[in-house]
């Protein structure tokens, strides 16, 4: 477990220094903010839509290594993506930070994102990790904002 756990902080911490898609996206058809009250952590998703494909998705804001991290990967893994894949993936995400879903064994389309399956180890850290995600769920349902309050 020791190994996972090393994997799962450099994965963090080199997001965290180097976050992919980290800017603004200037036509974004949909944008949603979120916030989680507890840790400090806001930040606002933007995505654009052709038809019902996310063509560019993209992510600013400030918060923690673990909040920057999972947003970095999360406009990786949904770019390019059907709504309904994001939404299965931000689902399977979702269940699986809060323990409702074993990456390892259960049938998901998490890939990388299964590294942050060792957050469950820090409670008080799944907010941060999935804030983004409900982020960009809000974004592709209409609705403007996302809190984990």
């Amino acid at each position: 477990m020791s190994e996972l756990n090393d994997l799962y902080q450099e994965v963090i911490l080199e997001h965290n220094k180097n976050p992919r898609n980290f800017r603004e996206i200037e036509n974004a058809t949909r944008h949603a903010d979120g916030n989680n009250p507890l840790c400090g952590d806001a930040l606002r998703v933007y995505v654009e839509l052709e038809g019902d494909q996310v063509r560019d998705v993209a992510f600013k804001g400030s918060g923690c290594a673990i909040s920057k991290a999972s947003a970095s990967m999360m406009t990786q893994a949904v770019k390019g993506k059907s709504k309904a894949e994001a939404e299965i993936l931000f689902d399977e995400f979702h269940k699986m930070v809060t323990g409702q879903l074993d990456a390892e064994t259960d049938e998901n389309h998490l890939g990388k994102l299964k590294i942050f399956a060792g957050v469950l180890e820090f409670p008080a850290r799944v907010k941060c990790a999935s804030l983004s995600w409900h982020t960009l769920h809000a974004a592709l349902t209409g609705e403007e904002s996302a809190s984990t309050e």
